[in-house]
């Protein structure tokens, strides 16, 4: 089945270089063989693992462990984390994704 897709979405990852998905759930864009034959996202694929791997490890456990696992046990570390990373993702979609792409 097709994924249902707001028009204007479409429009603003195309203008990513991001193509309409036609009924598949991953871009090729970000997941097709392409990217191996671009330096820069063989690197930011490398940058990427690294600083989740540091970050999974700098918060005592990776993001659904602490959203599902912490939260349900009021773990004010947990909450702490989860925050965390809200925050990190409101600024990787909002101020560094648009100079990647």
């Amino acid at each position: 089945s097709n994924v249902a897709i707001n028009p204007k979405t479409i429009t603003q990852l195309a203008a990513m270089g991001i193509d309409a998905p036609n009924g598949k759930h991953l871009p090729n864009a970000l997941f097709g063989e392409k990217v191996w034959q671009s330096p820069k996202m063989i690197l930011i694929l490398i940058v990427g693992g690294i600083l989740i791997g540091f970050g999974a490890r700098y918060a005592s456990g990776c993001t659904s462990g602490h959203a599902i696992a912490g939260l349900s046990n009021l773990q004010i570390q947990s909450l702490k984390a989860v925050i965390g990373f809200f925050i990190g993702g409101l600024i990787m979609s909002h101020f560094i994704l648009p100079l990647i792409f």
